[in-house]
């Protein structure tokens, strides 16, 4: 009897954190033409828990406050938080408002390639959408392949989730005799070099890796669900077959919040 009291007692007291306003979150009219609502609410609630404007403990203001103040019904408020609580940012609780949780780290996976055998392994539990495969023009396609300025190749444009989150905009080139000799149906392995390998008949040999940093802007943050101007880690793969020639051009542009690059360095000085 005195553990029940104890417990109830626990469950009564005040968010030491206190209450969020509505005007934390930035309330704005919502509109179908932008998308499902339930997504742009999660958008919108994720923020200032994202940025730490709205620390663990915070309760966020009631289901049907939030309703109200973005013109939405309950069933859309209730889909974005269980979207933001399967995220791991807020604890939701029976008759009381949601409350800011502590989220955990996402397992990062490390971009210390030494092989192919560790890049395929990057895309472990990784699903693959393709949006298109045809003929476009590329600076750094160009640059790779040796093309002309005004030539295409063919491009594979993609996108790579992890956890059913948008985690990189991938995109791949393919020097015109290869892009020529393969259908987007062949590209049915989220390891794209590996569909190529098995589909041609080509043995790649070796890649030249380069790593740079940029920021989201609209339309990337957009198809990654992710906040205009945040991080970016992008990575050019350029694969040569075992005769040298470059067979396969990958940018991929990834979530810093869900990547990161180490490297082990060897003490050489002894």
């Amino acid at each position: 009897m005195k553990a029940r009291k104890m417990e109830q007692a626990v469950d009564s007291a005040p968010d030491s954190a206190g209450t969020a306003s509505l005007e934390s979150f930035q309330p704005r009219a919502l509109s179908r033409d932008d998308g499902p609502l339930y997504r742009q609410l999660v958008t919108i609630l994720r923020e200032p828990i994202a940025n730490g404007t709205l620390v663990p403990g915070t309760s966020l203001p009631r289901e049907a406050d939030i309703a109200e103040q973005f013109g939405v019904s309950l069933i859309t408020v209730r889909q974005a938080l269980r979207d933001l609580e399967n995220d791991g940012l807020i604890k939701k609780r029976a008759a009381k408002p949601a409350v800011v949780s502590t989220p955990e780290l996402p397992a990062k996976p490390s971009f210390a390639f030494r092989s192919f055998a560790q890049i395929a392994e990057s895309t472990k539990d990784r699903v693959l959408t393709i949006h298109s495969y045809r003929k476009e023009r590329s600076a750094a396609a160009s640059a790779a392949f040796g093309l002309k300025p005004d030539e295409t190749c063919h491009c594979l444009r993609a996108t790579l989730h992890q956890k059913d989150v948008p985690a990189c905009q991938t995109t791949f080139y393919f020097p015109p005799a290869i892009g020529a000799r393969l259908k987007r149906t062949d590209f049915d392995d989220v390891v794209v070099f590996r569909a190529v390998q098995r589909h041609l008949g080509i043995q790649l040999s070796s890649a030249r890796i380069t790593v740079r940093a940029d920021v989201a802007d609209d339309v990337l943050a957009e198809t990654l669900d992710y906040k205009v101007g945040g991080p970016i880690l992008i990575m050019e793969m350029l694969y040569f077959s075992a005769s040298g020639e470059p067979v396969e051009l990958t940018i991929n542009k990834n979530r810093a919040d869900l990547f990161s690059l180490s490297y082990d360095a060897p003490n050489d000085m002894i």
